[in-house]
């Protein structure tokens, strides 16, 4: 079987646009989270979310495409070319795919269109609306800006959206249909209804009186996630196709584990027994053992419960390594870009991997006695990275834990 690396990288998270800025922001321990100003969050549980506050469309798009593209796709786009354009990729002749994944879609579409719908009729509704609304419409876009023919579509699995989507990639190539798939996730939906409903459900952080403090994963006082939004992009590659051409490969993708819970809709099973399955699955199909992984970067939402089941399936998966690794949270700082969240945590590991540095997990002040593994409290870490971990669950039960490490000849 053919062998997997990433050759480019795009970020646009609510810490910085550029992975420059998103990993020193990281590294600085710095938090996105804020009071909410875009709409009035008066009769909102929660009023606080980690935006992309500097993002201003007109630098990027015409003002027709700005008018076309959902904020989600918007997002995706800007990634996809800062990571197109570190690849050095030309995908002329190439066999190219793109897998990028949203788990809710252009919602600020959908709500704006019907705000004008009840206030002026259904005549007034967008004839952009569909085009701007629906999921697919980031792989559509970078496909046709970047002429790639070859497998263009989106997938959607809740908070696992980004990791399905490289894993999916990933099968591909080592099948040999495609030499590169751009992969990843986008997400915006910071919107009244989305904050309105996750609200609603009690899965969102009230604490809006420390927003940069709000976001506390596997802390005992934890209260719920906080909304986050952006995008992260990947150029997988082939491994010897990006040896021929001279490419800077950051790390080998080894292997992959996707399972699901089938308990309930939105909660984690407690025992955490599938999540840890998907780990145990990608670390044997890449043929590597618990004492080879030197770093999670766990799903780490900051909910009550899903920290403990993480943090159960973890001890399951590594054993007595579990307490040996350094895992850490980069929800804590930019919240959860739900779809978004696992592309943008991968990015956030491969940085990792090749400066030897785990970046904190803030706002982590009072342990929990059931989340007693080593979160990288407050500070980053040195540490030298061989093979890491990253994880993403999401509602409905999808687990998706992705493998990578350094390229071995």
């Amino acid at each position: 079987m053919r062998r997997v690396c990433v050759t480019g990288i795009g970020v646009v998270s609510p810490i910085g646009i550029g992975k420059e800025r998103f990993w020193k922001a990281l590294k600085e321990g710095k938090s996105g989270v804020k009071l909410i100003d875009k709409f009035d969050t008066s009769e909102m549980k929660s009023k606080i979310a980690a935006e992309v506050r500097d993002f201003k469309p007109m630098s990027y798009f015409n003002r027709k495409e700005v008018r076309m593209y959902d904020r989600f796709t918007q997002f995706a786009v800007v990634a996809a070319n800062e990571a197109i354009k570190d690849s050095k990729v030309d995908f002329k002749d190439s066999k190219a795919g793109v897998i990028v994944g949203s788990g809710i879609g252009g919602v600020e579409t959908l709500e704006n269109e019907l705000e004008k719908a009840f206030k002026n009729g259904w005549r007034h509704v967008s004839p952009y609306m569909i085009p701007r609304m629906i999921p697919n419409m980031s792989s559509a876009v970078i496909s046709e800006r970047y002429h790639i023919h070859g497998p263009s579509f989106c997938v959607t699995s809740a908070c696992a959206t980004s990791l399905n989507a490289i894993a999916s990639g990933y099968d591909f190539i080592r099948n040999g249909m495609l030499d590169f798939a751009v992969v990843g996730g986008a997400e915006a939906s910071i919107v009244p209804l989305a904050i309105a409903a996750f609200g609603n459900m009690k899965a969102l952080s009230t604490r809006n009186d420390e927003p940069e403090r709000a976001s506390r994963p596997f802390d005992k006082n934890r209260d719920g996630f906080v909304m986050g939004e952006g995008s992260g992009i990947l150029i997988l590659e082939e491994l010897e196709h990006a040896i021929r051409r001279g490419a800077k490969c950051y790390c080998e993708i080894k292997g992959y584990g996707d399972t699901t819970d089938a308990y309930h809709l939105v909660a984690p099973e407690p025992d955490g027994t599938y999540a840890a399955l998907a780990m145990k699955i990608s670390m044997e199909r890449a043929n590597i053992i618990p004492k080879d992984v030197d770093y999670i970067n766990a799903h780490a939402t900051g909910t009550p419960v899903g920290d403990i089941a993480e943090t159960r399936a973890i001890k399951s998966a590594l054993g007595k390594r579990a307490y040996e690794i350094p895992i850490n949270s980069t929800k804590s700082m930019i919240g959860h870009l739900l779809g978004a969240a696992g592309a943008v945590e991968m990015i956030a590991s491969i940085m990792a991997l090749e400066e030897g540095i785990v970046h904190p997990t803030i706002n982590l002040e009072n342990s929990d006695s059931e989340c007693d593994l080593d979160y990288v409290p407050g500070k980053a870490k040195k540490v030298e990275v061989r093979n890491f971990l990253c994880n993403s669950f999401g509602f409905g039960g999808h687990n998706v834990s992705v493998l990578a490490g350094k390229v071995e000849t």
